[in-house]
């Protein structure tokens, strides 16, 4: 078999209405050289041809199109409200065909260069309600032996908006139930001390005297600690809230750090200070906690929508 000819299975991938004497040599290329799938070619194909219309209503090809042609493109999709990964992905096509003309011995490089990548956009987090918080926190049964465990880890993610790993970390020595908080060895090493909140520092309490000595096997330093008396593991934790968030009829994938969100995003929506909440993540750049801003917008708005006579 010829090693530049395609597999068979890829031969209607190839196929295009692109008009650029080129395109199919580039597709034939993807499937022989770089072995990509059908599906990978077809999206390739695509994307071109895509491209293609819009070139051939400025009157332009993909071989004569230059930058400010591409730059039009992708400024259209935008315009027809594509999204950004769209718009990123197309892009990228646009990229690796360019490449290919290179190496086919078109200058391309003053497009390459000046081809900018778009923003990715930044999905705003899962949250739950005060109400689903509440009834989350409930789920645990009363008679399991790890009743106050689980209910203390819950009540602790909400309250203080640990990281998976950051609760699973947790040693004794970390805990002041007499102050009411928790000293936290974050990313980057970066300590912080997070106040518990009342119902939190309860729940702790009742675990680390009722719950805690009998999952005790051996003398250990971590707070949390697991059926077999091994430290909690941050799998295990994911699996425990995920679990709790089934069996309370919320979301399928609650997780700690759905209860990290709704740490924040309440926290911001009862009145405190973005840079407090900042601190009590342990956020490094204010930036990364400006994302619950537009959470808690995002509900106002839907309120607004919901309530106003004007709506």
């Amino acid at each position: 078999m010829n090693p530049k000819s395609p597999p068979s299975r890829s031969r209607s991938a190839v196929e295009t209405t692109n008009r650029s004497p080129r395109a199919r040599p580039f597709l034939l290329e993807l499937a022989s050289e770089r072995g990509l799938a059908d599906n990978s070619i077809h999206a390739y194909r695509r994307d071109l041809e895509d491209l293609d219309r819009f070139l051939e209503s400025r009157g332009k090809n993909l071989e004569n199109a230059d930058v400010d042609d591409y730059r039009g493109y992708l400024q259209n999709q935008t315009r027809l409200h594509k999204s950004t990964r769209t718009v990123a992905r197309r892009l990228a096509a646009i990229r690796v065909f360019l490449r290919f003309l290179a190496s086919q011995g078109q200058d391309t490089t003053p497009i390459l260069q000046q081809l900018e990548r778009p923003k990715p956009e930044r999905s705003l987090p899962k949250i739950l309600s005060r109400a689903q918080v509440n009834q989350l926190i409930g789920a645990p049964n009363p008679k399991s032996m790890l009743f106050a465990r689980d209910v203390a880890i819950l009540e602790l993610l909400y309250a203080s908006g640990l990281r998976a790993s950051e609760l699973c970390d947790l040693n004794l020595r970390d805990v002041n139930l007499t102050v009411g908080c928790v000293r936290v060895l974050g990313k980057g090493a970066k300590e912080r001390i997070v106040p518990l909140g009342r119902a939190a520092a309860e729940a702790m309490g009742r675990y680390l005297l009722d719950c805690r000595p009998k999952l005790e096997k051996s003398p250990a330093e971590r707070v949390f600690l697991s059926r077999t008396g091994k430290p909690m593991e941050r799998v295990g934790l994911w699996m425990l809230v995920e679990k709790y968030g089934r069996s309370s009829g919320l979301l399928n994938d609650v997780s700690p750090h759905v209860l990290r969100h709704c740490f924040a995003t309440h926290l911001l929506g009862g009145g405190a200070d973005l840079r407090i909440v900042q601190e009590l993540l342990g956020h490094s750049d204010i930036s990364t906690t400006q994302i619950y801003t537009h959470v808690d917008q995002s509900r106002l708005k839907s309120i607004h929508q919901k309530y106003h006579p004007r709506r």
